[in-house]
Formats: structure tokens, C-alpha cells, sequence
């Protein structure tokens, strides 16, 4: 079973992020519990996680099925003490806010060195800054994202994957997200079956399936190799619509939320639909 959805507006409240799924016929969906562009929020009331709980049990979505994404502005490998720990407080207060509502993942981008530490270094920062988050909560699962690799961030290459979640004391609670047009532009070919098919096995290889805990669907107005991280409709870019069918028919991939972060909201319900029939059409 693949669950198939978009990154909805949470506008109004997170329970208008279930509705807005159900009505682009979504199993799955992403969300941010809060400003992605701001440090500080208005904590969750308790009406507010009754109407998002009341919401998912309504609709038939289960906590596996929903993949909130953290805020843009957190760096969990900051070079500086001070944007290190402002960074480590909201990433823990995004993890409490998955908590309240009844989440068991949040996706977050893992870093940047800012050119001022080294790799490893960095990374061995993003795992501390996990692993403190772990401490504090229970039952929600750091799930990474690999990245375009833009400017001076972290985790483009599954190495930088690997190392991190090596350092990650429970394991059973960190976990990857992979960005088809993040990998792409990171330089991970996906532009044919047989393509896509040994990315995904060099994925199994480096990380390990066991890890995967969601995807995010999407095409690349970026070129191959790029560094750049720029989204397109699906078959409306450089990896076409080859590598989505793929992914749609790898049994390694069921379970898990595969989420459309396309540039078209418009259309999200007909890629969706023509996600499910990739299924379909295979014997």
C-alpha cells in the first residue's frame, strides 16, 4: 500500500490541512504545525489538537500516513553556539508540537556548515542536536531529508545520511525522506527505469530501506547535478515521469507517505490520480 498525498495548507488550523487532503483525494499528506518562516508560535491549545485528532480519525489518517515538516529556519548543524542552540530549542518544540497532536514523524532539512566548520563536524552536530531532541520527547521519529546540496548544505549525498544516522543513539527513531528533485539536482540519476532502479539500490546500499519513512514526489526545473533546488510539476521537468512510475511499482517503497511538493496546487489531484493508476497498470 503507497500513500499518496501533497503538502497542504495548514491555514485556519491543522485540521483544514486533513480537509484539504481529503479534497484532492489524498491517503497522505504534509503539513507545518506552525509558521515555517517564523522561530516563535502560539502553543497548541487543547481545542486545537482535539479538532486535528477529531479530523484524522474522521478521514481515516493514521499517524504513518502524515509527514509535518519542520521550519526552514532551523540548522541543526549551526557553526555558532548561539544559532546552535536557538536552532536545537525550536526543533524540540516542533518535536513537542508532533507529540500534542498525536504525530509520530517530522521531516526536517538537516544543516548547513555555513563554510565555518567542516563536514564532519557538522554533521556529528546535527546528530547531538537529534539526539537531545530524543531525549526530550517520545514516540515521534526524526526523519531527515536529503537536499539539493545548495550553498553549504548537508545531506546531498546518502554518506552524509548514513554518518548522521550512525551517530543517532536510537535508531529505531530517526529516519530519511527522499527528495526525488533534491536527489536529482544533488546528482542521482532518475531518468529512466533502469536509472531510478540503481539510485534506489545504492539508497538501500549507503542507508538502508529500513530507514525510509517517507518521499517527496517531485520533478526538477533544476538540471542534473545542478546543487539547485527548484521543483516542477510532474513530467513537466528534467527527470520525467519514467522515475514515478518506478517508484510507484518498488514494493520497497509501501507503508510510507509519498507526498507532491509540485509546483501546482491546481493540478495536485491529477497527479495523485495518475500516481495511483501507475499501480494499476502493472499486471
Amino acid at each position: 500500500m503507497k500513500y499518496l498525498g501533497a503538502h497542504v495548507s495548514a491555514a485556519g488550523g491543522p485540521d483544514q490541512a486533513v480537509l484539504r487532503a481529503v479534497e484532492i483525494g489524498a491517503d497522505a499528506f504534509a503539513l507545518f504545525t506552525k509558521n515555517q518562516r517564523q522561530w516563535r508560535a502560539k502553543s497548541l491549545t487543547d481545542d486545537i489538537i482535539e479538532a486535528f485528532r477529531n479530523a484524522c480519525q474522521e478521514h481515516g489518517f493514521a499517524p504513518k500516513q502524515i509527514l509535518p515538516h519542520d521550519s526552514y529556519l532551523i540548522n541543526l548543524g549551526h557553526p555558532d553556539t548561539a544559532g546552535l542552540q536557538k536552532s536545537r530549542e525550536a526543533f524540540l518544540d516542533e518535536m513537542q508540537r508532533c507529540e500534542k497532536l498525536g504525530l509520530t514523524l517530522l521531516n526536517f532539512h538537516p544543516g548547513s556548515h555555513l563554510n565555518k566548520i567542516s563536514e564532519s563536524e557538522c554533521l556529528t552536530r546535527i546528530a547531538d542536536s537529534i539526539n537531545e531532541a530524543l531525549s526530550h520527547t517520545q514516540g515521534v521519529t526524526a526523519v531527515i531529508e536529503n537536499t539539493a546540496g545548495q550553498g553549504s548544505n548537508l545531506g546531498w549525498r546518502f554518506e552524509h545520511l548514513a554518518e548522521i544516522i550512525e551517530q543517532v543513539d536510537d535508531k529505531s527513531r530517526v529516519g530519511v525522506c527522499i527528495d526525488t528533485c533534491h536527489a536529482f539536482a544533488a546528482g542521482y540519476d532518475l531518468r529512466t527505469p533502469e536509472a531510478c532502479t540503481a539510485t534506489l539500490d545504492e539508497f538501500d546500499k549507503i542507508v538502508g530501506f529500513g530507514y525510509l519513512r517517507g518521499m517527496h514526489l517531485n520533478d526538477a526545473k533544476s538540471g542534473f547535478a545542478s546543487r539547485v533546488d527548484r521543483h516542477h510539476s510532474l513530467g513537466q521537468g528534467n527527470i520525467g515521469l519514467d522515475a514515478f512510475t518506478t517508484i510507484m511499482r518498488d514494493p520497497r517503497i509501501d507503508d510510507i507517505p509519498l507526498v507532491l511538493e509540485t509546483i501546482e496546487p491546481a493540478i495536485w489531484a491529477e497527479e495523485i490520480a495518475w500516481l495511483r493508476g501507475q499501480q494499476l497498470d502493472h499486471g
